[in-house]
């Protein structure tokens, strides 16, 4: 080793390192939150127990050890840890890896490649792992957060074991809170109500708890704060928000949860989190459109004119004008009368349309254009409804063969109480009429 790359080792030793990065576990038995996993019974004990190390996926929400396990794993069953992350290497880091694979091996050393964010490669990429996970050259650990079953090709994922990692539960965060104190060796500057506003902030991710707990670490020593405190300091100095990731999309399902639940004044709250982060305005006017439809639907038809005439308002007059017709639409969606009838309806149409397979229309709503067509019954016995009584002729619709099937069961809510009655005077008029 050369004057410089001494140098560099030791800077490098001196570099301040991250509260989360210091208290990595070191060993399994360190592993907070994954008992299901790594207790005693747990299926991937019993695997390093037994020194039969498979392939395997680990799959879980940030911040809960996948990258650790895996290490640990490595170091435990004395396998050489290569890893990789998908989201920084290519085909030629992989040769790389399977080439001194390949060397260990033939000196009588196995390999665990771990690959972070195994989901990011490509379907090519990941047929390229195959030869080596089946002769042996490696052990393969991806890590994941999206569902293996989605996003990893059938072939891979044949030959390895999925293994779900948990949201790290309260007692799990409070364990790294309390490490986190040991660690600087003084308690975080927190109330019994903050500490426990903290644990529920960092929702299950134990590297975010901990990076809260070291901005918490830097603040001035002396007193306490309460969880109102805790709230604008953490916001401060480590936004809870990612455009591009997890905060984006909890941020949204809590908007959109929130105003499903009717809590107006909640969802108000998560808006106006999105609005501060940075979010596109317009992104949020198509996902309150998309709830008009979905969740208060025909039980107030006028949800989906008020989302559009928003989405328009905020494309015409911008930020921040614009962003009142956004508060205007979140009060009114919240306050509308709820229902997911349509939305029901559209599954159960696309279920059934699934099972029936390519049955034909009856021929009495065919319309027959060549002379073959009207011979061959197309049209014939079509009742047409507006010269009926009542505009209703109660003829069927459906296939012939086919039973009728209720796909749309409107509730007894807003508009859709009306809706109800309409459709149970025509199944009265329909039985009479002989078209049941």
């Amino acid at each position: 080793m050369g004057w410089i790359d001494v140098m560099a080792t030791l800077f490098e030793s001196q570099a301040p390192r991250p509260l989360a990065d210091r208290l990595r576990p070191g060993t399994l038995g360190d592993v907070v939150g994954q008992d299901h996993l790594l207790g005693d019974d747990g299926p991937l004990r019993r695997m390093i127990d037994a020194g039969r190390l498979s392939s395997i996926v680990l799959w879980g929400p940030p911040g809960t050890g996948k990258t650790t396990i895996a290490r640990l794993i490595a170091e435990r069953v004395d396998l050489s840890f290569e890893p990789l992350s998908a989201v920084f290497s290519g085909v030629a880091d992989l040769r790389k890896v399977f080439d001194r694979a390949r060397e260990r091996r033939a000196a009588g050393r196995g390999t665990l490649l771990f690959i972070d964010e195994i989901h990011r490669f490509n379907r090519a990429q990941q047929d390229g792992f195959l030869p080596y996970v089946e002769d042996g050259t490696v052990v393969l650990v991806g890590a994941t957060t999206e569902n293996p079953s989605f996003e990893l090709n059938g072939a891979l994922l044949s030959r390895c074991r999925v293994l779900v990692l948990n949201r790290l539960g309260d007692d799990a965060l409070e364990t790294l809170a309390a490490r986190a104190e040991a660690e600087v060796g003084r308690p975080l500057p927190l109330d019994d109500e903050a500490r426990a506003a903290l644990r529920a902030m960092a929702d299950g991710d134990g590297r975010y708890l901990l990076n809260m707990a070291e901005s918490l670490f830097d603040l001035p020593e002396g007193g306490q704060l309460d969880a109102a405190g805790l709230t604008a300091a953490v916001h401060k100095r480590a936004p809870l928000y990612d455009k591009a990731q997890e905060g984006h999309y909890n941020l949204i399902s809590a908007l959109h949860k929130s105003l499903r639940g009717s809590d107006t004044d909640a969802a108000l709250y998560w808006l106006a989190r999105m609005l501060t982060a940075g979010e596109d305005p317009l992104y949020i006017a198509r996902r309150l459109t998309r709830f008009a439809v979905e969740d208060v639907g025909l039980a107030d038809p006028n949800a989906l004119p008020q989302a559009i005439a928003a989405w328009e308002a905020y494309d015409r007059l911008g930020s921040p004008e614009g962003e009142l017709a956004l508060v205007q639409l979140v009060i009114y969606l919240g306050t509308a009368p709820k229902s997911n009838a349509a939305y029901k309806a559209e599954a159960a149409a696309r279920r059934l349309a699934r099972q029936s397979g390519s049955l034909m229309p009856p021929k009495h709503i065919l319309n027959a254009p060549t002379r073959l067509m009207k011979d061959l019954g197309y049209g014939k016995g079509y009742a047409y409804d507006h010269d009926a009584e009542d505009g209703f002729s109660g003829q069927d619709y459906f296939p012939d063969g086919m039973r009728r099937q209720r796909l749309y069961d409107p509730g007894d809510r807003g508009f859709e109480r009306e809706i109800g009655k309409r459709l149970k005077f025509w199944d009265n008029l329909r039985e009479k009429r002989g078209g049941a």
